[in-house]
């Protein structure tokens, strides 16, 4: 694959997926625009990239759940390079885990603050409507472009407990994604959605269980994310794609 001369955002930059996509692309020849709020960790894994002298970084400290913050990436990314080839929106968690909830404290879905779950819903379903709000007018006046929002096996499977990261997966699966492939096809402009299911970004991934009995490597999920985005994906369009090892293809008592 080769992305030179294309530019691309990620968002949730700074670690995990968000940042894997980044230093790949850049190393196939992309410019990255990375977006996080973690402004230390984002300006030194940009400058770890930009050592390399392949693809150039340009670092964004961006709350996706301000559009203000959304806009102005958008803008830096276009007064940069010029165009915007691909949105990956990659920033996301799920509110109970990222905002360590004292389960003893808010033992059932009813006990926990609602702003938990704002802040669940506002990253993982707003973020992404925002950024397609916000780049959709570029893309088409390119004519060209994709957006590849990033879903969860929990959007098919829901959680009792942590209600916002199944909600909102489930808007991006099913809802988003095919809205916008819808708006953008006469624009020529593609959207996916890559639902995966246990990755080894933490080590409580491997307890989920699959058909092929592991949890992905996170480079697999960026290795499809990099395919969409190449010559050889595009006649892919308005999709949910799962790449979780088969989990979906479970029956429910086998969990």
């Amino acid at each position: 694959m080769n992305f030179l001369g294309k530019v691309a955002i990620s968002t949730g930059a700074a670690s995990g997926m968000g940042l894997l996509f980044s230093q790949n692309w850049a190393e196939l020849g992309g410019n990255i625009v990375m977006c996080d709020v973690n402004e230390k960790v984002l300006n030194e894994k940009v400058a770890e990239i930009n050592s390399k002298g392949i693809g150039k970084a340009l670092a964004v400290i961006c709350d996706v759940r301000d559009y203000g913050d959304v806009c102005n990436a958008r803008d830096k990314a276009v007064a940069e390079f010029g165009t915007i080839d691909v949105v990956a929106n990659f920033a996301g968690g799920t509110a109970i885990r990222m905002r360590n909830i004292d389960y003893d404290k808010y033992p059932e879905f009813p006990d926990v603050p609602i702003e938990i779950y704002d802040w669940g819903i506002d990253v993982n379903l707003k973020g992404p409507f925002y950024f397609a709000h916000a780049v959709l007018g570029q893309m088409r006046e390119q004519k060209s472009g994709l957006i590849i929002n990033i879903g969860s096996i929990t959007g098919q499977e829901g959680d009792g407990y942590g209600m916002d990261y199944p909600t909102s997966k489930a808007g991006l699966m099913f809802g988003l994604t095919k809205s916008i492939a819808q708006f953008g096809s006469k624009y020529g402009i593609r959207c996916v959605c890559v639902s995966p299911g246990p990755v080894l970004t933490r080590p409580s991934m491997t307890g989920m269980k699959t058909l092929l009995g592991r949890a992905a490597e996170p480079q697999e999920i960026i290795d499809l994310c990099l395919y969409l985005a190449s010559d050889k994906g595009q006649f892919i369009n308005g999709e949910n794609i799962m790449i979780d090892g088969g989990r979906n293809a479970m029956s429910r008592s086998n969990y």
